[in-house]
């Protein structure tokens, strides 16, 4: 659409003497109004095949039936508008259609407000600077309901045949359960696919951690289309070690690196912290799983009587941290910690920070899928030296992915 003439603003300016911008404001809001009216007007004229003054010669037996009045938001404010009706009811208007209250774009604003996390008392103040509007913590909610099928489609959508690497983690929260809080959790699942490219497979709220509710998990994702995972990266979640056996017998699951080596660490005096973790690093840094595991028995010579427990959770998940040492260092680099998946959970902490207590499942739901879409489009580049791991895999799984690529 071009812009109004020069000399048509400078007319407009001349007729209506203007002395103040609120005037200006004023003279917007009332041009605004006369130009939706006129719309719809034209609008009925299109429905029904003729206008006011035709009537004489109209071709239907379908007219003109008075007007309903309508009160609708508007970057100039609230706006009341005369809504033309028909005697068949078959008037459709498109310019402002039926149950639509906002032309301004509020709905929009207040869901990107409310993706970054910001209170419902401060979508309101801003609404209320903004477009001189009331928004109240029910029409927020309102509001933000409409993209809940949206949650579902992207929750349902068609997933890659394999991922090389997928990380899982959890994230918890308050949520009210009736009359009661209760704690449960959001587990975020993320993949990077054969093209190096990351995204969010999927948020699920449990209450809490089982073998059988990651295997729900795991399912899902194959009756999404997804064949083959290479490599699980988990911290220490409950069930999930037993869940990916049973559904993708053939990955590779590897506990986080940096988690176990914190894990440790909390067992060791501060005093001897720096010399523990110096020495600790034979281990996690040593060219392969022999030459791994005789670094940790010296350790536990060393270090065993006065730290027995810094050593018991290394010797109990050896089986799920050994994977590890039989990967090159470009695939160790991605697999030697979740913080990967923690940097997402850092950004859904922080536009979630505002909530003590969630009203209900599907509302932590929609701020974390918003706070989801934000992250993603952020992603826009390959993993870093993807070419180098993608040949690293090559050789190692060469019979998986061929048929893949």
């Amino acid at each position: 659409m071009g812009a109004i003439p020069k000399d048509v603003i400078q007319g407009i300016i001349r007729s209506q003497n203007f002395k103040s911008a609120g005037e200006v404001y004023s003279f917007l809001k009332e041009s605004f109004k006369d130009v939706l009216q006129e719309i719809l007007e034209a609008e009925m004229d299109t429905t029904l095949g003729y206008s006011r003054d035709e009537a004489s010669s109209k071709t239907t037996d379908n007219s003109r039936n008075g007007y309903t009045k309508k009160t609708v938001r508007s970057e100039l404010g609230p706006v009341e508008l005369n809504i033309p009706r028909d005697r068949k009811g078959e008037f459709e208007p498109k310019i402002v259609p039926k149950y639509k209250r906002d032309v301004s774009g509020i709905e929009e604003k207040v869901i990107s407000l409310y993706a970054r996390g910001l209170s419902t008392r401060d979508i309101h103040e801003q609404i209320k600077d903004l477009y001189g509007v009331e928004i109240s913590a029910e029409m927020v909610s309102k509001i933000t309901e409409r993209i809940v099928p949206e949650i579902k489609e992207w929750q349902n959508r068609p997933l890659e045949r394999i991922y090389p690497f997928i990380f899982m983690d959890a994230i918890h929260y308050k949520i009210r359960d009736d009359s009661s809080v209760v704690s449960k959790a959001a587990y975020v699942v993320m993949g990077i696919n054969i093209e190096g490219m990351k995204d969010i497979l999927g948020i699920w709220i449990g209450d809490n951690e089982s073998s059988k509710f990651w295997l729900g998990v795991l399912n899902e994702l194959k009756n999404r289309g997804v064949e083959d995972v290479l490599l699980f990266c988990v911290d220490g979640l409950t069930g999930i070690k037993e869940a990916i056996n049973a559904a993708f017998p053939k990955s590779e699951i590897q506990r986080c690196v940096i988690h176990q080596l914190r894990n440790s660490f909390k067992y060791v005096s501060y005093k001897d912290l720096k010399a523990f973790s110096k020495d600790f690093k034979a281990v996690y840094t040593a060219p392969t799983e022999e030459s791994a595991m005789d670094n940790l028995i010296d350790l536990k010579t060393k270090w065993g009587k006065q730290y027995p427990y810094a050593f018991r959770s290394w010797e109990s998940n050896w089986d799920v941290l050994s994977p590890f040492f039989k990967y090159p260092n470009e695939v160790r680099k991605i697999i030697y910690t979740t913080n990967i998946i923690e940097g997402v959970n850092r950004q859904f902490r922080k536009v979630t920070k505002t909530k003590s207590v969630f009203p209900s499942d599907v509302s932590l739901e929609k701020m974390l899928y918003l706070a989801t879409k934000n992250v993603i489009k952020k992603w826009i580049q390959r993993y870093r030296n993807w070419d180098q791991v993608l040949s690293q895999l090559m050789i190692l799984y060469e019979d998986r992915l061929l048929s893949y690529l």
